[in-house]
């Protein structure tokens, strides 16, 4: 390892005049190095640390590092607008850390989150000496990895992300009153208020993309997808199990594997969107699940901005984290599963009896056609709890949620032997509502036999067309895990998870106090049965 300097702070203008500053770190010795690269939102002191070594530790592997506050930020001129300037900026930057003094002329970026999102547009416009990124955590299509799910608003990470950045902006501005009246919603989000932030940060982006509640030109626009697909670097894409934007991981990492001549490596961990560490909501997954992403992407950066032969070319490039098991698995891609099919069986009271809903593998006979009734009180919603969505994200134990009326719930026998999951999880159901549009929430979990039930992946769905009686389909987030023998597997129905999802109103109204004003009672049928075959699709895998 390098001594390293003390930091310097050094600045640039863009194209159109603008100056950006940043903090460099380089080690203190001869000779040319590599440039690692960061550009984020935050104050540039922060340098992602939340997940990240310090980069005096970067740059004691041999590298220089340049971590820049973006336009509109920190001590950087212009005005921040939501990832609007980041293709320019980021070209430009780039173009500059290449010719700094000591610099080999290679660049690599890395960052989670907007620092991942500010890496995808840099690459847009293909600077030469952009090498490599490693985009941690972020959303390739906006609109379907990011802002909203299965066309519904993820309303508690997006509003809580929107006050945020809204209550740096009036620091930098100097305005006392907006910024005390942001930092204390910061603390207790105002869910049932959205229109404060249009009374304090009209400029918010969080208002743009409530206008926008479908898949659009805006969204096409703003996306790295419309942008990357003619760009072909090496990648190392890094995710978490309970990230709210695995989606956008995935969906990028199956982009670039299926179409790019270079390098393409995945790791997703058992981690929530921060910290990267062993426990996760009320579980700990064990030492093996500390994150060794600062190791693996020195290891990355070494190969490819060092051209050392680190090994890791002839390695499998999928690592995934599984999760009960508490082990890190290999594969060649992301894994193809073998589906099996569980199918819902019911009384008829599976809001009320817990052994009226079961899941079924293989039927033995026909299942009686039968449907459960839920209803959904918007003066009581079902809350969320964990997952992916939820601030906390995680693990915790939801046995009291399962309990509820609002709640349907299917559970499988003890299984006999233990079960590997790894990939998607798909939950198809037929049913109808009594109003125009209603929600929908899925969540799968373990159930142990002193009744413990620990939730495991969920998805959530926007419909439309509520009095239609079709079949709807909810995508779970993507998961990789051991069911251990003993143990039960149970899907959870509701028609709320709020705050983490906006409440459907039931009448197609978007999120505002007059929606909740006029939320409507939610009357929802379910049908199990050979006619309507409601059931859970489980990614099945081998084990090692």
């Amino acid at each position: 390892m390098f001594k390293v300097l003390p930091k310097q702070t050094a600045s640039m203008h863009t194209r159109d005049g603008v100056r950006l500053d940043a903090d460099i770190y380089r080690p203190n010795a001869a000779g040319e190095f590599p440039i690692l690269l960061m550009r984020q939102p935050y104050g540039r002191a922060i340098a992602s640390t939340v997940v990240y070594a310090h980069p005096t530790w970067y740059a004691a592997q041999g590298y220089i590092v340049v971590i820049q506050d973006v336009r509109g930020r920190g001590t950087s001129e212009g005005e921040f607008k939501l990832f609007a300037n980041e293709i320019a900026d980021g070209e430009d930057t780039v173009n500059w850390v290449a010719n700094l003094p000591h610099s080999n002329g290679k660049v690599g970026m890395y960052g989670f989150s907007y620092q991942g999102m500010t890496q995808l547009y840099a690459a847009t416009n293909q600077p030469a000496a952009l090498k490599t990124i490693c985009p941690a955590m972020i959303g390739y299509d906006l609109y379907t990895d990011w802002a909203y799910e299965g066309g519904a608003f993820c309303l508690q990470t997006n509003l809580a992300w929107a006050i945020q950045l809204a209550t740096e902006t009036a620091r930098l501005r100097g305005d006392k009153v907006a910024y005390q009246a942001l930092f204390t919603a910061a603390r207790n989000l105002p869910l049932n208020n959205p229109e404060i932030l249009q009374h304090l940060a009209p400029e918010s982006f969080y208002h743009e993309w409530l206008a926008h509640p479908q898949a659009d030109n805006y969204w096409e626009e703003l996306s790295p997808k419309r942008h990357l697909q003619t760009v072909d670097l090496p990648m190392f894409h890094i995710g978490g199990w309970f990230d709210t934007y695995l989606r956008g991981t995935l969906h990028l990492y199956k982009d670039m594997a299926g179409r790019s001549t270079t390098a393409q490596h995945l790791l997703v961990g058992p981690w929530s969107h921060l910290p990267w560490g062993r426990k996760v909501g009320n579980i700990d997954f064990g030492p093996k699940a500390a994150s060794p992403v600062d190791r693996m992407q020195i290891r990355w950066f070494d190969q490819f901005l060092k051209d050392v032969d680190t090994g890791l070319l002839t390695e499998e490039p999928v690592c995934l984290f599984e999760m009960g098991s508490n082990i890190w698995r290999t594969f060649p891609n992301f894994p193809t599963p073998n589906p099996k099919s569980y199918y819902l069986s019911t009384t008829g009271l599976a809001s009320i009896c817990e052994d009226s809903g079961t899941l079924i593998q293989n039927p033995k006979s026909k299942i009686q056609n039968c449907v459960d009734v839920l209803v959904h009180d918007p003066w009581r919603p079902v809350p969320a709890l964990g997952g992916h969505a939820a601030i906390p994200a995680g693990v915790f134990e939801r046995s009291h949620l399962d309990l509820r009326s609002d709640v349907l719930t299917y559970t499988t026998e003890p299984l006999a032997t233990d079960l590997h999951l790894a990939g998607d999880v798909i939950v198809e159901i037929f049913c109808s509502a009594d109003q125009p549009s209603y929600d929908f929430c899925a969540v799968l979990s373990e159930v142990h036999p002193d009744r413990q039930v620990y939730n495991i992946t969920q998805g959530y769905v926007h419909c439309r067309e509520g009095a239609k009686p079709i079949p709807t389909k909810i995508q779970l987030q993507a998961t990789c895990v051991r069911i251990a023998k003993g143990n039960a597997l149970r899907l959870s129905l509701s028609v709320a998870c709020f705050p983490a999802y906006s409440m459907n109103s039931g009448n197609i109204a978007i999120n505002s106090s007059e929606s909740l004003l006029n939320a409507q009672i939610i009357t929802l049928t379910v049908s199990c049965g050979n006619e309507a075959s409601s059931r859970v699709v489980l990614p099945i895998v081998a084990d090692i």
